[in-house]
């Protein structure tokens, strides 16, 4: 017998994509509610009170209603917003570095955001073991395909061909900081450099370390040693061995749940740059909850994935 998941706020760019990466499994049956009663309140509550699992696609405010509305049901939820990545009783939803078995057990677990998890994919393990330190004032340099700014964002990129790159955040204290610090174990807050460029999906997300600077850093052949130690066996994150002279965003790029990394180090081991490559929508966004939603449902991890 299938499981029923709800998608809360299913018509937005990533419940659309969790849905159709769900669609044909046997395993799952999504239970949807009409246009009439997609947005009502009861028709919500009765769905959270019917379904197995629930997947919150919704803005943080909302999503925090979503999850009061489910209280005292059996349903599990996977939340896609912001709201609960560093609140008690939550477990983050990124498995490779929460630990597989917490997320399956787990009966509320919040996805991870899409830059954030290139910044915790590379940063969180090197700080882990020693290789970084947990006390320095990192900087976190991001582009991102439009998608990742919902509708508003993909109708301002589709119906402005002008725009080559748009930097936001300039005022700090972006929400994904919280988060980046937390779960990377870091003292201070990264300064975090986001940018939106007219691709609708993909990101590169960069972390630069001036090594000769950072008391106790390990080298660049160290950091990418434990990385791929880190990540030994993932059919997901993948950290290459291999240092292009260039990575490229394709503007046609088809959807991806993987996640890729890179160390590039200077000759002389002064400095680095620590690179992850996804898909804002994937491992970034859908990819990443239906992974979730994989475990929690005691289900192969990548079943349903686009590897």
């Amino acid at each position: 017998m299938s499981a029923t998941v709800f998608i809360d706020g299913g018509a937005g760019t990533t419940g659309l994509e969790i849905a159709e990466r769900l669609a044909g499994r046997q395993e799952f049956s999504l239970l949807v509610l009409d246009e009439a009663n997609r947005k009502d309140a009861a028709a919500r509550r009765e769905a959270f009170h019917t379904a197995d699992f629930a997947v919150l696609c919704l803005p943080d405010d909302a999503a925090r209603e979503a999850a009061a509305m489910a209280e005292g049901a059996k349903v599990r939820i996977v939340d896609a917003s912001t709201a609960h990545r560093v609140a008690d009783g939550w477990t983050y939803g990124f498995p490779e570095l929460t630990g597989h078995e917490a997320v399956a057990s787990s009966d509320r677990v919040s996805n991870p955001g899409c830059y954030p998890t290139g910044f915790l994919a590379l940063v969180a393990p090197l700080v882990r073991d020693g290789l970084l330190p947990a006390d320095w004032p990192y900087t976190c340099n991001a582009v991102s395909g439009y998608s990742g700014g919902g509708k508003s964002m993909i109708a301002r990129f589709e119906e402005d061909a002008d725009i080559a790159f748009r930097a936001y955040g300039l005022a700090l204290g972006h929400k994904h900081v919280p988060e980046m610090r937390e779960h990377a174990g870091l003292a201070l807050p990264p300064v975090f450099a986001p940018a939106v460029i007219p691709a609708h999906r993909g990101m590169v997300v960069e972390v630069p370390l001036p090594l000769s600077a950072m008391p106790g850093s390990g080298s660049p052949d160290a950091m990418r040693e434990a990385l791929g130690a880190a990540y030994a066996g993932s059919e997901i994150v993948t950290v290459r061995d291999e240092r292009p002279d260039e990575l490229l965003l394709r503007a046609s790029a088809e959807p991806s749940d993987r996640l890729d990394l890179y160390v590039f180090g200077a000759e002389d081991g002064s400095q680095a740059r620590l690179v992850a490559v996804l898909d804002n929508l994937g491992k970034g966004a859908s990819g990443a909850a239906v992974q979730n939603l994989n475990l929690m449902a005691g289900l192969p991890e990548t079943a349903g994935l686009r590897l």
